[in-house]
């Protein structure tokens, strides 16, 4: 049974724009603003995390995310393929104890595809994790938000309407890579719909690959989509596109024939030689766009 927390309704609240703001890319781009206040309270938690996050604040940048996408305390977000808890962290004190965080996974038939590392035996463990992550994430959680977990499969009916942001953070290539496989990007987009409120908005973080490169190179194989792409999903998906900001872009990543998004910080999967290179050009490049669910 999925309980929403009682709060205020997207649907029934004009939302606040900002036009041409910096940051902003194009002149009918707007920016999503908080109040200053909660900007600094986001701040503050993402601040006081350890080095595993300050290290890594001015290339994540979830405090300008977080508020591009206008997530406000008490919200109950859906947050896509949360691995580790990077954003979690962040999120779970600053909803607060009216909010609620799910975390979804991919359905559990699509780890076949992945081969190499998706043995039987971490498939078996992956179809356990709507089960053991909220464990996990409560040992982050020592004061905050309600936590649930499910994967796009399994939703239940009655969230349906439910929820005021759905985050993609990085977690759209795969489904994207796989969608010939079993409409796996599409059906999400259609779950993601169909949970969210009236006016509900969906926050996207991915790996940006240039528009006049090959869309070979960007099937979500090497953890990359292009712009194009990803917006027209989601407006068949029925979403209209909001904004946009280049607050994520990193123009030192330009990727060329074979190069994946594996091969810059965190994961540095190179030959020793090569990881200074990857290095000086840090993170990926990122696009970072907002989209919403019609008010019907």
């Amino acid at each position: 049974m999925f309980y929403a927390p009682a709060r205020r309704t997207l649907a029934m609240l004009p939302l606040a724009f900002t036009l041409a703001v910096a940051g902003c890319t194009g002149t009918a781009h707007t920016e999503k603003k908080l109040p200053i206040a909660k900007e600094e309270s986001l701040s503050k938690i993402a601040n006081s995390l350890g080095a595993s996050h300050t290290d890594r604040l001015e290339s994540r940048n979830p405090v300008k995310t977080l508020t591009f996408f206008g997530v406000q305390p008490g919200d109950t977000v859906l947050e896509a393929l949360p691995g580790g808890g990077w954003y979690s962290k962040v999120l779970l004190p600053y909803l607060g104890d009216d909010g609620h965080l799910v975390g979804v996974d991919y359905a559990p038939y699509m780890w076949q595809y992945f081969g190499g590392f998706a043995t039987e035996e971490f498939i078996a463990g992956r179809t356990q994790w709507p089960q053991t992550w909220p464990t996990e994430a409560a040992a982050w959680n020592t004061k905050g938000a309600q936590i649930s977990a499910y994967t796009f499969a399994s939703l239940p009916a009655d969230m349906t309407g439910k929820v005021d942001s759905v985050l993609f953070i990085r977690a759209l290539h795969n489904m994207a890579r796989f969608e010939d496989k079993g409409g796996f990007l599409s059906k999400a987009l259609a779950e993601t719909y169909r949970v969210l409120k009236p006016g509900g908005v969906v926050g996207v973080v991915q790996h940006a690959m240039a528009e006049d490169k090959p869309d070979s190179w960007a099937d979500g194989s090497r953890g990359y989509l292009k712009r194009s792409a990803v917006e027209k999903a989601f407006k068949e998906a029925g979403f209209e596109w909001v904004a946009s900001t280049n607050i994520n872009a990193n123009p030192k990543d330009d990727p060329q024939d074979g190069d994946t998004v594996w091969r810059l910080p965190p994961s540095l999967q190179v030959p020793e030689e090569q990881k200074a290179a990857s290095l000086a050009i840090g993170e990926t490049n990122r696009m970072t766009l907002l989209f919403r669910k019609p008010v019907q």
